[in-house]
Order: C-alpha cells, then structure tokens, then sequence
C-alpha cells in the first residue's frame, strides 16, 4: 500500500503504486498514475495525466506539468520545473476570458527516460526528450533534448561530457579522444564524439 500524509491532495482517478510515500502538501491532479517504490517531496505538484513509472525519487517543491512523462529510476531534485507550452498566455488575444488551464495543441510533451537525473532548481522545456541516464546539473534550464549518458550544465544546458550509470563523470568532451572507457565501478562504454553507449555487459536482467 502507498503510504500517504494526511494534507496531501489526491483526486479522483490518481494510481499510485505500492510502496510509495507522498509527503505533506503534495498535490496530483485527476488520471496521474505514479509506480511502485517512489517518494513524492513535500509541497510537489503533479499534474493531470502526468505518467511516472517506478522508483522515482521527487524532492520537495517540484513542479511537473501536464504531457510530462518520467520513467523508471529518475531523480528529480528540489524546486525544479518543467512546463509545456512555448508560447503561454493568460488569457484570449481580446482580453476578455483565461485561457483554459486543460492540454490542447500548444500543449508540448516532455519525456524523462530511466535512470536520469535532474538536479535542484532547473528549469525544463518541452517538446524534449532527456535521455536515458543523463545528468542535468543544478540550476540548468535545458531547451532541447539531451542524449543517453550525458552531462549537461548551464542556461541553456549544453552537454560537456558523458556520465556513468552509477553518476560518475567518466569523460570530458573535447578531450582527447576516446574508445573504451571504463568506470570506476566496472562499468564500460564507447565514445566516439559525442555519442555514449554501454556495452553489452553493462546490461542487467530486465533492463533496455
């Protein structure tokens, strides 16, 4: 059963999985599905049908907007944003209603793949994909999508180097150039340019 502090908001239609803990102040909105083993910070917002899969870590004062998907793994540090419209306005161009608060076709995607993570007090755009265990350093503002295992600081964020599984930076691009570089843990990837993978035995059951 997900464990859940008594002044957090949950409305109707919301899944959350087993062994989740939801903090004090957190609000998630109607048709929100959140996995198994994750914990939502104190004073979070999670928007309508916003999908997150299993053990992820989301700190206090997080803001994830509508057409935001995170996947399993991802760690969302404190006091980040994500938001879905390049172009918002409050209200019709003649001033004389709001502009509705639900999805329609300004409204752009953002996907958080496994195991990345994103560091306290950024700021991500939409209509991107933040690979699969990249690194967002804190206080990033990330416009455009960042690759599998990179490391990307800065405003805009730009990516300087490729990280490891385990989070370790194991290689500085610009550098000289690289092949096989294995991390301290034991895990080994290709570089060539700007472009990360592991090698196969890198790979544990169940994972892509």
């Amino acid at each position: 059963m997900p464990k859940i502090h008594p002044t957090a908001i949950i409305e109707e239609g919301v899944t959350i999985g087993d062994g989740t803990s939801v903090w004090d102040s957190v609000h998630i909105r109607h048709g929100a599905t959140i996995g198994e083993e994750c914990i939502v910070g104190e004073k979070s917002y999670i928007a309508y049908d916003v999908k997150i899969g299993n053990r992820v870590k989301i700190n206090a004062m997080v803001y994830i907007c509508a057409a935001v998907t995170i996947e399993d793994g991802v760690m969302i540090s404190a006091s980040t944003t994500f938001t879905n419209d390049r172009f918002p306005r409050a209200t019709t161009p003649d001033l004389q209603q709001l502009r509705s608060s639900e999805p329609d076709e300004h409204t752009l995607p953002t996907l958080v793949r496994e195991g990345a993570t994103i560091g306290a007090g950024c700021t991500i755009g939409n209509d991107l994909t933040i690979g699969r265990w990249a690194m967002i350093g804190m206080g990033s503002l990330v416009t455009k999508s960042v690759p599998d295992f990179h490391l990307a600081v800065g405003s805009p964020a730009r990516s300087i180097g490729a990280v490891c599984r385990c989070g370790e930076m194991i290689h500085k691009f610009g550098e000289d150039p690289a092949s096989i570089i294995e991390c301290r843990c034991g895990l080994r990837y290709t570089v060539d340019g700007h472009a990360v993978t592991e090698l196969e035995n890198n790979r544990r059951p169940g994972t892509a």
